[in-house]
C-alpha cells in the first residue's frame, strides 16, 4: 500500500447523498478479480449519457479535475452492496482522499484497506470545499496534521482512529503490518520448523511428476 502524506488537487465536486457503490462501479465489472483498470468503469453512468457517449457536464470529464487524487461527495458515500471493487475503482481512478459528511461503514473499511483516506466533514465545509473545485483551486489534505487547507488558508480538522493514521501514513496494509510487528517471531518459528520438520519445506517432487497411465 502506498504512504500517504499530504495531498494537494483541485477536488472533484460530487455533493450528492447516497452515492452507491453500484454507482462507483457498477455491478458487470465485478467479474474480475484484478484490481487494475477498473477506473475505466468507476462512476460509469455519471460519466457517461444514455447512449454511451461521455457527457461533458460530468465533473469527471472536464479537464481541470483531470488526475484530481480528492473526491467531495455528500452523506452516505458509498452505501449499497459491500464489494470491495468500489474501492479498487477509486484507486485505479487515482483517488486517494474521499471528503464526504458520512460513509457507509463496509466502505469506509474497504476504502481504509486499500490506502484511501476518507475525511468526515459538517455539509457546510463539505459545500466550500466543493466550491473550490468549482472554481478551480487546489485544496490540500495532511493527514499529517489532519486538516483540509483551502488556497486562503481555511482549514478544517478532522479525526481519524490513530491505528489508521498510523496505517497510512507508513504504507501498511494488513500484511505488511504483521510482518513489521511480528516478523521476526515469524522467521525464528520457520527456522525452528525447519530443523524439526524439514519434509514440511521439501518439494515433493514425485507429485508434481505425471505418470502416464498404461494403455488399455
Amino acid at each position: 500500500m502506498q504512504a500517504f502524506t499530504n495531498v494537494t488537487a483541485i477536488p472533484i465536486p460530487l455533493v450528492r447523498d447516497n452515492i452507491d457503490t453500484d454507482i462507483i462501479i457498477p455491478a458487470r465489472y465485478l467479474k474480475t478479480v484484478s484490481r487494475k483498470g477498473l477506473g475505466e468503469g468507476a462512476f460509469y453512468t455519471l460519466r457517461h449519457r444514455d447512449d454511451g457517449i461521455p457527457d461533458p457536464a460530468s465533473p469527471f470529464n472536464q479537464a481541470r479535475f483531470k488526475d484530481s487524487a480528492i473526491l467531495v461527495a455528500g452523506d452516505n458515500f458509498g452505501c449499497g452492496s459491500s464489494r470491495e471493487h468500489a474501492a479498487w475503482a477509486l484507486v485505479d481512478l487515482g483517488i486517494r482522499v474521499v471528503i464526504a459528511e458520512s460513509f457507509a461503514d463496509i466502505f469506509d473499511s474497504n476504502a481504509f484497506k486499500n490506502g484511501i483516506l476518507t475525511v468526515t466533514l459538517p455539509r457546510p465545509a463539505i459545500s466550500r470545499i466543493a466550491a473550490e473545485g468549482e472554481a478551480g483551486r487546489a485544496v490540500e489534505v495532511s493527514l499529517e496534521e489532519c486538516r483540509v487547507r483551502l488556497a486562503d488558508g481555511t482549514t478544517y480538522g478532522f479525526e481519524i482512529d490513530p491505528f489508521r493514521r498510523r496505517c497510512l501514513l507508513e504504507g501498511l496494509d494488513e500484511v505488511a503490518l504483521t510482518l513489521a510487528e511480528h516478523g521476526e517471531a515469524i522467521a525464528a518459528f520457520e527456522a525452528e520448523q525447519r530443523e524439526r520438520a524439514p519434509w514440511l519445506w521439501e518439494t515433493p517432487t514425485n507429485a508434481l511428476t505425471l505418470t502416464k497411465s498404461a494403455p488399455r
